[in-house]
């Protein structure tokens, strides 16, 4: 293998370590240096063997994924990146689902800890920040969301404030003024639905206009039945919205299909927005225009912060909470 370093070495011109760095992801790399040593590593045909490096070194490089459900697109096309994407370190993601239960979460978190994974990286929603910090286990945890165990743990996140705020503001721009939210979920610890509506209030607060309670809806979950249900309660009000920011691209394309029962034109009688920027929504009529989280950078950040830990376990760095970025994209819907 030392042999086949050299040869990458020598390709790119930078040394056998950084070759290694960059195979491993154990360290970091200028991104132009990355690039020329993966050029490389595509030219020569180099396939590391990292699984043996990892037992050498008492690693299975084995990860752990555990969302709270599998079915979910947007954490179906989030998983299908984390997979891609640790395939690249020549690592084996094993994926669990949580259902969002409280019991599942512990039981991932204190079995992790058997070392059958190198680490684990979960979207928690039933435990609350003081009990994952109590339950954090021995190997690199990297959270998905908006629990922040006080710096027990790295976090990646989107600031669904920020990003709730811009899909409510931009309803306002195109002059809508009864604009419902769907999607709270007070059973839930985890938070991010509690961060979108604060964002949906303050666009509201911003613009002036009122925010009923009755406007912001609650549901059991964020599929397309409940946004239906929820949509059709809206519509039966005595002032029904003219425009429905939802807190998933599910609940937005319920909501749609209850519209479209109901006669209405979208976006002329009821613009929507939605979250999460599925591929669902791209080809719904009309296509749904949404929040995009950068799903990718979600997944790349994610396995660095868990790389940085195992390869580095001494590693005196503090915790980090890392935010993607997001984009509105605006399509037929509003």
């Amino acid at each position: 293998m030392s042999s086949r370093l050299k040869d990458v070495a020598a390709r790119a011109g930078v040394s056998v370590r950084t070759v290694s760095n960059v195979v491993s992801g154990s360290a970091s790399v200028a991104a132009e240096t990355r690039r020329r040593v993966q050029e490389a590593i595509d030219e020569l045909g180099y396939e590391p063997n990292l699984a043996a490096r990892s037992l050498r070194a008492g690693r299975t490089g084995i990860i752990g994924l555990a969302i709270p459900e599998l079915h979910s697109p947007y954490f179906g096309e989030l998983a299908g990146l984390l997979v891609e994407e640790a395939q690249r370190r020549s690592w084996t993601v094993i994926i669990d689902q949580t259902r969002g239960d409280a019991d599942a979460e512990r039981r991932l978190l204190t079995r992790s800890g058997g070392r059958v994974v190198d680490g684990l990286i979960i979207s928690p929603w039933a435990l609350d920040p003081a009990e994952l910090a109590a339950l954090a286990p021995a190997v690199p945890l990297v959270l998905l969301g908006e629990r922040s165990p006080q710096g027990a743990a790295d976090r990646v996140a989107v600031d669904n404030v920020a990003a709730a705020e811009e899909a409510t503001g931009h309803l306002i721009r195109l002059g809508r003024r009864r604009i419902a939210a769907i999607g709270l979920q007070p059973h839930l610890r985890n938070g991010t639905a509690r961060l979108r509506a604060e964002g949906h209030a303050r666009a509201l607060d911003r613009a002036g206009l009122p925010r009923p309670a009755a406007a912001q809806r609650t549901v059991a979950a964020l599929h397309r039945a409940d946004g239906a249900r929820a949509m059709a309660a809206l519509l039966d009000a005595p002032e029904p919205p003219d425009a429905v920011f939802a807190f998933s691209d599910e609940l937005a394309l319920g909501a749609l299909h209850v519209a479209h029962e109901r006669g209405l034109r979208v976006p002329e009688d009821l613009a929507i927005v939605g979250f999460d920027d599925i591929e669902d929504g791209r080809y719904s009529h009309p296509p749904l225009t949404t929040i995009a989280p950068d799903k990718r950078q979600i997944a790349e950040r994610s396995l660095q912060c868990l790389a940085d830990r195992i390869y580095s376990p001494g590693n005196a760095v503090p915790p980090q909470e890392l935010v993607v970025p997001h984009r509105l994209v605006t399509r037929g819907t509003a």
